[in-house]
């Protein structure tokens, strides 16, 4: 079975592309989502603690993630710490996910991250999902509710799309009217020989 990871910078719809690898029967890993899941967790909230205090504790015990993402994407330190807390629990989570999957051809595993903390080097190969800033912008103002700076500060602690997309082994280009099904069935062929 072989791991393929599929990336691409922070709203250029790698989540409706991979819900397109799923319909063909692809196991997909979303790390995002393991990486939420996390946070449901008492050890891994007590570490949260050590790393950035009370303050981001609600009364309720769970926790501000909103305030979260505004200290650590402002504080690289601090974003590398709750790296370090997450990055590990969602790899061995990752492992778990491809031995319940050991029987098919390939398993995806979906990050926006991939290159930048070296997920790529677990992965067979890569497949990036590319679109340009503005329309991102565009379409991650509509989903996420943040400011335009809000957003562009997220997006400069990711490595460059086009960077991305020079690195990744396909591409997929996600623009409005482009033919995402067709895209994807191809390189499915592709990753199935």
């Amino acid at each position: 079975m072989r791991k393929v990871g599929i990336t691409g910078g922070m709203g250029c719809g790698k989540s409706t592309v991979v819900a397109e690898f799923v319909k063909l029967g692809v196991p997909a890993f979303v790390a995002d989502r393991a990486g939420a899941e996390l946070y449901d967790d008492p050890l891994f909230l007590e570490d949260v603690r050590r790393l950035l205090g009370d303050e981001v504790f609600r009364l309720d015990g769970s926790v501000d993630k909103r305030l979260i993402a505004k200290r650590v994407f402002a504080t690289p330190t601090l974003l590398a710490g709750l790296n370090a807390l997450i990055h590990p629990r969602v790899m061995q989570a990752f492992e778990l996910f491809c031995d319940q999957h050991a029987d098919v051809p390939y398993v995806l595993f979906e990050s926006a991250i991939l290159y930048d903390y070296g997920f790529d080097r677990m992965m067979d190969s890569v497949v990036c999902v590319y679109l340009q800033l503005d329309e991102r912008l565009s379409r991650l103002a509509q989903r996420d509710a943040l400011s335009r700076e809000e957003l562009l500060a997220r997006i400069a602690n990711q490595l460059p799309a086009e960077e991305m997309m020079r690195r990744a082994d396909y591409v997929i280009l996600n623009y409005e009217g482009n033919p995402r099904q067709r895209q994807v069935a191809y390189i499915d062929k592709l990753l199935r020989r």
